[in-house]
C-alpha cells in the first residue's frame, strides 16, 4: 500500500513539474505573442545600430588620415 502511495505521489509531482515547465520553460519562448512596448524596442535597437555603423566608418576615416 505504501508503494502505490509512494508512486501516486510521484505521478502527481511529475504532473505538476510538466504542467509549470509549459507555461515557464522553453516552449514558453515560442510564442506568437509580442510584449506591449516591442516596436518602440526595435526602433531604438535600428537606431543604435545604425549609430554604431556611423561610428565604425568615422573610426575607419580617422586612421586612414
Amino acid at each position: 500500500m505504501r508503494a502505490r502511495a509512494t508512486a501516486a505521489a510521484a505521478l502527481l509531482a511529475v504532473g505538476l513539474l510538466a504542467g509549470c515547465a509549459r507555461e515557464h520553460g522553453s516552449t514558453a519562448t515560442t510564442t506568437t505573442t509580442t510584449p506591449s512596448g516591442y516596436a518602440e524596442m526595435q526602433k531604438k535597437m535600428a537606431a543604435a545600430e545604425s549609430a554604431l555603423a556611423q561610428a565604425d566608418k568615422d573610426a575607419a576615416q580617422d586612421t586612414d588620415r
